[in-house]
């Protein structure tokens, strides 16, 4: 199980890439963090979420 945003999810296996396609997140305007460092956009398709890990997704609002 991964925790993701404090809910346990069973993701483990799927690339961050994968996680946030099937959740219609757009990375455009999103930062993630596991296991308190920042993934850079261009290793999301690498990086494989595993059993224990803790990720934030934080979307980036625009005000004005």
């Amino acid at each position: 199980m991964v925790k993701i945003n404090g809910n346990e999810l069973d993701v483990s296996g799927k690339t961050i890439a994968q996680y946030l396609s099937e959740t219609n997140y757009s990375t455009a305007r999103i930062a993630v963090e596991r296991n308190g460092e920042i993934v850079p956009k261009s290793q999301y398709d690498a990086v494989v979420l595993e059993d224990s890990d803790t990720v934030e997704i934080v979307s980036f609002v625009g005000g004005g």
